[in-house]
């Protein structure tokens, strides 16, 4: 979880005994995996300590809130008196009342993606609210509105300082809203249950019950923005009602349809095939078992426009076909024999023809310039063309992907840090073939990285490659068409496993019919910073050819990372101590320890300087998180008294300006203007005096805000009170971010080793596959 990547607010200490408040904190860390927040129910991103408080638990991924505390006096989730057979009973019918509201009911259709494929957006708490923004109001209009609702937030004792973000949310009618319902306050920002209590009873007295039926409805919303931010972009409506019942609601159940019916909430019926269906007990009986889920609206509509991207692309993709030769071509060289002479050129080898070379090179320049410059004909090469291109490939894995993007629009690919080289085979093939080929990676390092690979490296042009931000924005790429769709025949897309379903659905929605999509990414490493498991449903779902690639990730390091990916932690010979073990008593040994690796022991023994080396940690809090680590190595490497945010000039710096996005750079300078930043690119940007306490020290950071890079140096720290962030997903991510140099300062004892082979990622819920499932035939 990368601290205020999602540029929300602390939670606020709103008193749910008195109503008061003090100013709430502006580092963001109460989002989940990859949002920067302290706990990770899908992700160990959380706080490992004292930090996390209760949410520590949240890994667990046991009900809806994941751990979250219950209000004072709440009913065990179970139910009353705790008979679980009453309860299941309960559920079903419940499940059975919500399934009739959704088929009759104003809230509970089933979704669909609009005409034009795309989700609308909505609002953070999925009520179809109008913004502010949308309304289009005046800078008068905004500043009425944020000192009416300032006033409304102080007479319930809440901080003055969610006056902005209740306008984002409400619009200019937020001081209205939130006084006809004080609830409402839980759609803010890191606002609790026991928060919104507090305010409803500063607003409304005596009269602020737990069974209002405002707060129930409101509650339900809130767990399931809760469980998006473990990851789920769903609920069983089992872990609704719990989850309600451990907030003290009288009524879950009521609760709960009244929701799906006035929209908070959609419901859906799934099917539960395979391993579900077993423990259901669905072998024996004579229809499939099923469940019933509820979404937020916006999460509906996204997996919804997802799966119809995907299936659109496979149903209206069709092959090239080879033209028939004359004699004269033939005797000259067939069509694919002078394809396989352009993917030569393009892998730098040389050409015996100088004019297929210039129709290379000119391909590339096309794909540079942009939709203006596109051929009005695209090429689309025959099936010989891509078996000459295959049989040019630089390995076995390369051919298999080439050949499976011959036959396929839609591919995936998967494979560790090595089996970039694959891709990257791929992007010079069609580029050769003539088509309009682009590749996205995650970070600007993945794509600076992934451009310097063969044979991309040596084209005679910029490799075409963007980050995905760049490519979505038109800051970078082949442009739009006409229509608005990518200019684009074929997209890779690395580090494909990051993507959420909200920023998937965007990609497709971008991409034109019978465009070939290939998703790369390596299965083992962590999942999404937001809702979904994307890559991991497609892989499941088998409605697309999936290579994997058989090149490992050589060296100690890869050796290390191999192993915990099948669920073995097991020493690895390192001669050129490539791979340290060190073990540390607890997290304060952990720290000196590693702070001595990054600024001694390093640099000394291995020639690698400090600026190359991260610190790498589960979470922010706790006696190891990135804040004990950044303050012991600012102390070391660049003491000074912080004076602009905390900061000074020399100082690594994590720069969060998107959810699930970090940028790396360093402080230049900072003045009233606010903080100078300039990243490695050599780009600057000024952070505002009220945004840079968002900002956060770089030497130490989260394994999520890490994803997408790598450094010639990694130590990796497991605090002893890790426990419940560690998994094998995280450990695997981590032990990898290294390139030349992995030390591991180990306090967790034998917690380390137990995640890795008993607890692979925790559990996400879906809907990707059971809607490919009804709409694309499983054929792989």
């Amino acid at each position: 979880m990368t601290d205020a990547e999602n540029g929300a607010p602390e939670e606020s200490s709103m008193s749910p005994d008195t109503g008061g408040a003090v100013p709430a904190q502006a580092s963001a860390e109460r989002g989940p995996e990859g949002t920067d927040g302290d706990a990770d129910a899908a992700g160990p991103e959380g706080d490992a300590g004292s930090d996390a408080g209760s949410d520590a638990g949240s890994d667990s991924d046991s009900g809806p809130a994941g751990g979250e505390p219950a209000g004072a006096g709440a009913p065990d989730a179970a139910g009353p008196g705790g008979d679980a057979a009453a309860r299941a009973a309960a559920v079903a019918a419940l499940a059975e009342r919500v399934r009739s509201v959704g088929r009759s009911g104003p809230g509970g259709a089933a979704p669909s993606a609009s005409e034009d494929g795309a989700a609308p957006a909505t609002p953070a708490d999925g009520t179809g609210t109008a913004t502010g923004t949308d309304r289009g109001v005046t800078d008068e209009q905004r500043a009425q509105a944020l000192r009416a609702t300032a006033e409304v937030l102080g007479a319930g004792g809440a901080p003055a300082e969610l006056a902005a973000a209740a306008v984002s949310v409400f619009g200019d009618g937020a001081a209205e809203q939130l006084r006809e319902d004080p609830w409402a306050v839980l759609s803010l920002p890191g606002v609790r249950p026991e928060h919104a209590d507090g305010f409803a009873r500063g607003l409304l007295g005596p009269a602020a019950g737990p069974g209002d039926p405002r707060r129930a409805q409101a509650l339900v919303g809130w767990l399931l923005e809760q469980a998006a931010l473990r990851g789920h972009s769903a609920l069983e409506i089992g872990e609704v009602t719990a989850g309600l019942e451990r907030l003290g609601v009288p009524d879950s159940a009521a609760a709960v349809q009244a929701a799906v019916l006035d929209g908070r909430a959609m419901p859906f019926q799934e099917e539960l095939t395979g391993a579900e269906a077993h423990a259901a007990g669905g072998e024996e009986e004579e229809e499939p078992p099923t469940r019933t889920l509820l979404a937020l609206e916006r999460l509906a509509l996204a997996e919804e426009s997802l799966a119809d991207g995907l299936v659109r692309l496979i149903s209206t993709f069709v092959p090239g076909e080879d033209q028939e030769e004359s004699a004269e071509e033939t005797d000259d060289g067939s069509a694919a024999e002078a394809a396989a002479e352009a993917v030569a050129e393009a892998a730098g080898e040389e050409a015996s023809d100088e004019e297929a070379s210039d129709e290379a090179v000119g391909a590339e320049a096309d794909a540079e310039t942009g939709a203006d410059d596109a051929p009005q004909a695209p090429a689309a090469p025959g099936p010989a063309a891509w078996e000459a291109a295959a049989g040019a490939a630089p390995s076995s894995s390369a051919a298999a992907l080439v050949r499976a993007v011959a036959g396929s629009a839609l591919v995936l690919h998967t494979g560790g840090e090595a089996a970039r080289a694959e891709p990257a085979a791929l992007l010079a093939t069609a580029t050769g073939l003539g088509l309009r080929a682009w590749a996205a990676t995650w970070t600007d390092h993945g794509r600076d990285a992934f451009a310097a690979l063969a044979p991309l490296a040596g084209a005679p042009a910029p490799a075409p490659v963007a980050t995905l931000a760049e490519l979505l924005a038109g800051a970078a790429g082949p442009g739009r068409s006409p229509d608005g769709m990518l200019a684009l025949d074929l997209l890779v897309v690395l580090d494909a496993p990051l993507l959420d379903v909200e920023l998937a659905a965007t990609l497709l929605e971008s991409l034109a019919d019978g465009t070939r999509l290939v998703l790369s990414g390596d299965p083992g490493q962590l999942w999404s910073a937001g809702p979904g498991r994307f890559f991991a449903d497609l892989l499941t779902a088998k409605v697309c050819p999936a290579v994997a690639s058989r090149t490992p990730d050589f060296g100690p390091i890869g050796e290390l990372v191999s192993g915990v990916g099948i669920g073995e932690l097991q020493p690895v010979e390192a001669p050129d101590k490539e791979v340290v073990i060190l073990t540390a008593k607890d997290s304060a040994e952990a720290v000196h320890r590693a702070v001595q690796l990054l600024t001694d022991s390093i640099p000394r023994a291995l020639g690698i300087p400090s600026e190359q080396v991260v610190l790498l940690t589960p979470g922010h809090g706790g006696g190891a998180g990135t804040r004990a680590l950044n303050a012991a190595a600012k102390a070391r490497l660049n003491p000074g008294p912080g004076r602009f945010a905390g900061f000074d000039p020399g100082d690594r710096v994590a720069d969060s300006p998107a959810p699930g996005h970090t940028r790396l750079g360093r402080v230049v300078d900072g003045d009233a203007a606010g903080l100078h930043l300039e990243y490695p690119d050599g780009s600057r940007r000024t952070v505002a005096p009220a945004e840079a306490q968002k900002l956060r020290h770089g030497w130490a950071l989260t394994v999520h805000q890490a994803v997408g890079r790598h450094w010639p140096g990694a130590v990796v720290v497991v605090p002893d009170d890790a426990a419940a962030a560690l998994s094998r997903q995280w450990v695997y991510t981590a032990f990898g971010r290294g390139e030349r140099h992995l030390s591991v300062v180990h306090a967790a004892g034998p917690a380390l080793p137990q995640a890795v082979a008993e607890r692979p990622a925790a559990p996400r819920t879906t809907r990707l596959r059971a809607i490919l499932a009804e709409n694309a035939a499983q054929e792989y």
